[in-house]
């Protein structure tokens, strides 16, 4: 599949607010890519060519790894730092050995980890300042107020530039976000996981205006290998589509997302540039409704009504 030379276009999550590439750039994974350093730049470079400047962690990626390993790329090449947006998140604990004091897997949202966490994240990745701040899970002994404050305080000390959260539901979101001004929600949306789209989730994000960001748009590589019966259906008119409109099949699941009115910011997962061109290339045409509609109705199972 030739792609676009179009640069990825850039989207403001929220009015007057960060501004961050359409296509977001997954880090996850990074620890398993088996890249060296030289490689780690270039695959950085490479995508901030396509304009996808925008760039995905959390302080647990790959057993608290994955940051180290993108520092030790900035350091390689101090130039790519002020190219680009660093996403983060926090508020996860798990049981590691790169974290001996930990004793059970559990939340911590905490204003004294959460401020922790992200001076530890600045460290690894060799900045003095992340361009947003996430807390990685709801946690039920969050207090709302308690979070705000160490958000706020990061922010005046110019440790973080905006915050936001993951996977809250639309009250938890809204409850922040009254208290603190929230750039995005970050969540698992795919035509195999379609919960935020009838949960309220997309509907509150976008009567405020603001952007989510969609975790696993490719159900984790399930759209390409499961074997269930949904997936095969689902992957059988996705690839009708593809052929009919000359697209690959990950475009056509990034534009199938990225036509929902809450204006989705979808994070690829794959340490493969061709598979990021896939997700820019996205970018770049719409659906017709009628194809989205046949995606949706494989994707659930049934007509709409």
């Amino acid at each position: 599949m030739t792609h676009s030379a179009a640069p990825c276009p850039r989207l403001s999550t929220r009015k007057d607010g960060l501004e961050l590439s359409r296509i977001v750039a997954g880090m996850w994974r990074m620890n398993e890519w088996d890249m060296p350093v030289a490689a780690r730049v270039d695959f950085i470079e490479r995508c901030l060519e396509m304009g996808v400047t925008s760039f995905d962690h959390a302080d647990i990626y790959g057993n608290y790894s994955v940051e180290g390993l993108f520092g030790e790329a900035l350091r390689a090449s101090p130039g790519l730092r002020a190219r680009m947006e660093i996403v983060s998140k926090c508020g996860i604990k798990l049981v590691s050995t790169a974290r001996p004091a930990h004793s059970i897997q559990h939340y911590d949202t905490s204003a004294a980890h959460i401020v922790a966490s992200c001076e530890e994240s600045l460290r690894q990745l060799g900045t003095d300042y992340l361009d947003l701040l996430l807390i990685h899970r709801p946690d039920p002994l969050m207090d709302f107020d308690e979070v705000a404050e160490a958000f706020t305080r990061l922010q005046r000390e110019g440790k973080v530039r905006h915050v936001g959260v993951s996977n809250f539901t639309r009250h938890q979101f809204e409850s922040l976000n009254r208290r603190v001004p929230l750039a995005t929600n970050q969540v698992e949306f795919s035509p195999l996981y379609t919960g935020p789209m009838f949960d309220e989730t997309f509907d509150g994000l976008q009567d405020l205006g603001i952007a989510p960001m969609v975790w696993s748009p490719l159900g984790g590589g399930r759209l390409f290998t499961s074997n269930d019966a949904q997936a095969i259906a689902l992957r059988d008119v996705v690839k009708e589509v593809a052929g009919r409109t000359g697209q690959s099949f990950a475009s056509v699941v990034f534009a199938w997302i990225m036509a929902l009115p809450s204006r989705p910011l979808p994070i690829t997962g794959s340490g493969r540039i061709d598979a990021v061109a896939d997700a820019v290339a996205a970018t770049g045409f719409a659906l017709e409704r009628s194809d989205w509609f046949a995606i949706l109705r494989a994707a659930r199972g049934h007509e709409v009504a």
